[in-house]
């Protein structure tokens, strides 16, 4: 089933951030994402600076070839940047994934990714990738396409969602399991007890929140 979430990075962690240092208090926003053969062109705004040379605000970064002033409207300002898959970052992992784009905000705090992908699994698959990039991702927000979606992803917390969904995807929950608690909490780099007091409290507020809406039909 088609899926859409939504990741958290922290905003260092990608090449764009680097404009944070100069101009905290800006917000960029991807425009789109273009492949050109082995490059990726991503067109972005930068909103929330009078400033007229906004490229100059960009420090180098590793990943980035180039970055171009495009046009401005008022505080906002369309710049292109390209850098190479040779990067190894979330576009490079979105480039080799199948997982789409939607949209991308970054502020000083973190990068805001909303994507989309056919299913769950290519997702995890999206998420398991970044992390062998090096890239800390973060899951905040997993649900599925479909017209009659319950919000039940936001009675829980960030950390409940992301080792519901990881212990969910690994086959903790298949009869016998393929993954242990201790696995679950080496990855997420945590212990096994926290692991399953995330499993425990976050199933209970499942349940509490489906048969409190089941009985509020009836």
């Amino acid at each position: 089933m088609a899926a859409e979430a939504t990741f958290t990075v922290p905003a260092a962690q990608f090449p764009l951030g680097t404009v944070f240092d100069q101009l905290p208090s800006v917000t960029v926003e991807l425009e789109r994402i273009i492949p050109a053969q082995d490059v990726v062109v991503p067109y972005f705004w930068v909103r929330g600076t009078t400033v007229d040379d906004v490229e100059n605000s960009f420090t180098e970064h590793p990943g980035v070839e180039d970055i171009r002033f495009v046009d401005s409207v008022d505080d906002q300002h369309l710049l292109r940047a390209e850098w190479t898959l040779e990067y190894d970052g979330v576009l490079r992992a979105i480039s080799e994934g199948n997982v789409a784009l939607i949209e991308a905000v970054g502020t000083s705090d973190q990068w805001t990714f909303e994507t989309r992908a056919d299913t769950r699994q290519d997702i995890s698959e999206f998420q398991n990738r970044c992390r062998e990039y090096g890239v800390p991702i973060r899951l905040t927000k997993l649900h599925a396409l479909t017209p009659l979606e319950s919000d039940i992803s936001g009675t829980l917390t960030d950390t409940q969602l992301e080792t519901l969904v990881l212990a969910y995807d690994r086959g903790y929950f298949n009869s016998p399991r393929d993954v242990t608690m201790a696995e679950l909490g080496a990855e997420l780099g945590i212990s096994q007890q926290a692991v399953a007091s995330r499993i425990r409290r976050g199933l209970d507020q499942l349940l509490e929140t489906t048969l409190a809406d089941v009985t509020s039909n009836e």
